[in-house]
């Protein structure tokens, strides 16, 4: 008779490794950047904080304005 050798299997898969907060703050800085400056294009572009003159930017953000309930005109 032959016996096979069988490697014990864990109760649970190996979890991820943890991202250090070092690793992952940068990138989140970056993120709330973007969102912000997102956030000024479509809420706040073309009114008194304006900072380029025309209603280029009024035009390209015009859709996306009332989807997100900014009122424009």
């Amino acid at each position: 008779m032959s016996h096979s050798a069988t490697l014990p299997t864990p109760a649970h898969p190996a979890l991820p490794a943890a991202i250090p907060l070092r690793q992952l703050l940068p990138w989140a800085v970056f993120g709330l950047l973007l969102a912000a400056l997102a956030i000024y294009f479509v809420g706040a572009e073309q009114g008194a904080t304006s900072i380029f003159s025309g209603t280029f930017v009024h035009e390209v953000t015009h859709d996306g304005r009332h989807l997100l309930s900014f009122p424009c005109h």
